[in-house]
Formats: C-alpha cells, structure tokens, sequence
C-alpha cells in the first residue's frame, strides 16, 4: 500500500532520526549536532530540551520525567523532559565499551533493552559493517538496578528495539540480516519475528495499537550484495572509497506493522516527496511519526492511507 498524505515537519536541524510522542502529543526527536528537540503537536513551535553533545539515535520516554537517549557516541543517557543536563546510565557493558549505541525500548518496571550496533565501526563509518557483516551486535538489557546482561549477541548491525505489548518478548532488527529476531522473555527462547524483507530495517517501536512497527529504510542495494561477496582486500578497498562511490540507498521507503504474533496488518512502501532514508517510526493514536537519517524534517501521516 502506499503511503497517504505525508505532511513533514521541519526541525530546524539535520537527522531527526528517532521519534516518541508524549501524552500530549508532544514529539521528541535528535538531530546530528546533538541537541534533543520537543515540537509542539502541529510541528509549529520548537524547544531545545537537551544536548548530549554526541550524536543521539533511539529515544523513549523514562519514568514520568525523563528521556531516554542512545546516543551513538556517549552511550546511554537521560536528560529531564523539563530541560536540563543529560546524565549517562551506561558506557559500556561485560567488559566493552560501547561502540555504537543506537536503539531502545523501556518496560513497565523500568528494566531498559539496547542495541550496540557493532563491535568495529561507529556511527560514521555505519556502511563499513554492513559491507563487512561483522555481526558484532549485542542485545543489552538494563535493570532498573543499573546491572546489565546479554541477551543477543553476534548480530547483524542490530538496531531497533520493541517490547511486545503485553511484554512477553523483546524485538530486534537486524540491518545487515534484513530480518527481526525475538527473545522470549520467560525463557530465554530466540526465534525470527520478521524476515525476507525487501529492505533495510533500522528503528521499530510498539505502537499505541499494540502492533511493532518496523521500518524499512530503503531497498536492498544489489551493488552491497555483490561487495558482500568479494575478498576481504577488494571490500577494504570499496570501503577506503569516498561515500559517494560506494553502493547507495535507494530513495523508497517502507513501514510495517506487524502483530505480536507476526501477522502484518499493514505496510506501506513507496517513495514520499522531500523524505528519504526513513528509519525512526512511532505509531500515535492513528498517527505515524517518521525519522530520517537524511532529511532536515520528520513526516507524518495517518495509519490509513
């Protein structure tokens, strides 16, 4: 299905590439300088409520007064939804520092589930992992007593973060995989959620319809698949080249919403005027939220098209 009416709004910045809406429909997002931004529910006034000074990705809403932030660059964080200074809650985890911090998804109990993308490569050379296929990912989770295990590990650039609804299990996206894992959480079980997929996902989130949304940041690039499949020396030499030599991402765009049994109950794919490189979704009564790595806006359109 294609997307209905897109209307975009401008953040006054480059790369909101995370969304959360609060109980007043106020939306948060980052932008690549690091500041937080709360815009107002019609997108027509905006106040800088944070600055991490790195480069913050996945966002939620912490407790009643908070946001959590994974910033790529200084970890875990929150910052007060008042406006304040932001304060880390992790750097590292098992004995590793964290190389690339990207996605969450916070329970009832307050318990946190990350994603560190990679062991190697940071947030500015993200195309190198997916070239390489390090599957240096991990699933993380914090506990509301700051201890943090391993869920998941040796993932394919993992990246967006979903509780199912009633919290049964947590949902991982593995970019460089083009599919979502799950891990049960009353036993440990791990299974597909998601996959086959026409295109790269990057961030997904549990909606207030109760579906896991998923987004597709563009299609399968077939120039990455065959770099994929070359000697380590030719992919070295592909990834020394200026980014706009190496494989791009397409221009289309896609989002699922998928039940927590698995069944899609919608998807849109296609390309929207003036927005690329979707890869943040937040599903807000009968509203969706998009991020971009890209763009210097966040799009919005309702869930039927």
């Amino acid at each position: 299905m294609e997307f209905g009416e897109v209307t975009l709004y401008p953040v006054n910045g480059h790369g909101p590439e995370d969304v959360v809406v609060d109980g007043e429909g106020r939306i948060y997002t980052g932008v690549d300088d690091g500041r937080i931004l709360r815009l107002s529910p019609d997108g027509q006034h905006i106040d800088v409520i944070a600055d991490t000074g790195g480069r913050p990705l996945g966002l939620e809403l912490y407790g009643e007064d908070e946001l959590l932030i994974c910033d790529a660059r200084a970890g875990l964080l929150v910052a007060p939804l008042s406006g304040g200074a932001v304060s880390a809650l992790a750097t590292s985890a098992l004995g590793l520092d964290f190389v690339f911090c990207n996605n969450a998804a916070v329970a009832s109990d307050g318990t946190i589930y990350f994603t560190d993308s990679s062991r190697r490569f940071g947030i500015d050379h993200w195309r190198d992992d997916l070239i390489e296929q390090t599957a240096g990912g991990r699933l993380l989770r914090r506990s509301p007593d700051g201890s943090i295990d391993l869920l998941l590990d040796g993932l394919q650039f993992a990246n967006g973060v979903a509780l199912a609804p009633d919290e049964s299990f947590v949902a991982v996206a593995e970019t460089g995989a083009f599919s979502v894992s799950r891990v049960w959480l009353g036993d440990g079980r791990t299974d597909v959620f998601a996959d086959g997929l026409w295109g790269f996902p990057d961030n997904i989130s549990t909606g207030t319809d109760g579906l896991i949304w998923i987004t597709q940041a563009s299609p399968r690039v077939a120039a990455l698949d065959v770099v994929r499949r070359l000697p380590a020396f030719l992919r070295a030499g592909i990834r020394r080249l200026p980014a706009s030599a190496q494989p791009r991402p397409g221009r289309e765009v896609g989002v699922l919403g998928v039940a927590a049994d698995g069944r899609v109950v919608h998807a849109f794919r296609g390309e929207i005027p003036g927005f690329h490189m979707l890869v943040g979704v937040r599903e807000w009564q009968g509203q969706l939220y998009f991020g971009s790595l890209e763009e210097p806006a966040i799009a919005v359109t309702p869930t039927i098209g």
